[in-house]
């Protein structure tokens, strides 16, 4: 099992919600914007805005801000490059980092150092990405059963991880939309429906003191304002989180 959704089940256990949340709010509508800077406002005619808009409906942003985020670009002048980071974590861990900016520089020396202080390093394009699928990914609020995941298959579905109450559905990057759709009209509730970076080779920690240490890096990620997304090929027990948070 890949790390990020644990990431992801994980990312906000600690410290202000509110800011977080606030932030989080933020990164996605940046990503509304740009899309509908590019694409159009129609989400019908602009496949990225409609991922970012279902990005946004999957964590609660409220329409309000989904629809200023849209309107914005018309009126935001700054010049937005999207830019993808690659590096090392400790114990020989891969992560790849997803990037916004207006400023390439200011970017660069801030995930490197954000890597540095935590015993990694930034690496060159490319230098871990081969390790790594980019894929479309459908979580469903549900363990779905073996004729459901059959016909998934047949429309898509190339791997599934069962995991707590949840499914995570992988499928190749034209068939999100197509997956997304099917499990919808099952009735299910689909919590998020994504692009990701999804890994080959897993590296498992076993270690509670090596889980915080690979979790105060990717926090550190996740937190710069430039950042987008954070994947990792980082792989541990479920357990640790709780023995973590004791």
């Amino acid at each position: 099992m890949a790390g990020h959704s644990k990431f992801k089940n994980i990312q906000f256990r600690k410290g202000a919600q509110d800011k977080k949340r606030a932030k989080q709010f933020g990164k996605i509508g940046r990503e509304i914007q740009i899309a509908s800077k590019l694409g159009g406002p129609d989400p019908e005619k602009n496949p990225r805005l409609r991922l970012a808009m279902n990005n946004a409906r999957s964590v609660n942003m409220p329409k309000d801000n989904i629809e200023r985020a849209i309107n914005k670009n018309n009126t935001d002048t700054a010049d937005y490059s999207e830019i993808r980071y690659e590096g090392y974590g400790p114990y020989g861990t891969a992560f790849i980092v997803e990037a916004l900016t207006d400023n390439k520089n200011r970017t660069a020396t801030e995930i490197r150092t954000i890597f540095s202080r935590n015993g990694g390093n930034l690496g060159e394009t490319g230098s871990v990405s081969y390790n790594f699928d980019k894929v479309g990914e459908v979580i469903v609020k549900s363990n779905l059963k073996d004729d459901l995941m059959e016909a998934l298959i047949e429309i898509g579905v190339e791997d599934y991880t069962l995991e707590a109450e949840e499914t995570y559905l992988y499928c190749k990057l034209e068939n999100l939309f197509t997956v997304e759709k099917f499990v919808q009209e099952k009735q299910l509730e689909v919590e998020s429906a994504k692009l990701i970076w999804k890994s080959n080779v897993n590296v498992e920690i076993t270690s509670r003191e090596d889980l915080e240490r690979l979790l105060k890096l990717s926090d550190d990620l996740e937190d710069n304002d430039d950042v987008q997304n954070c994947f990792s090929n980082l792989d541990f027990d479920s357990k640790l989180i709780g023995e973590s948070d004791a």
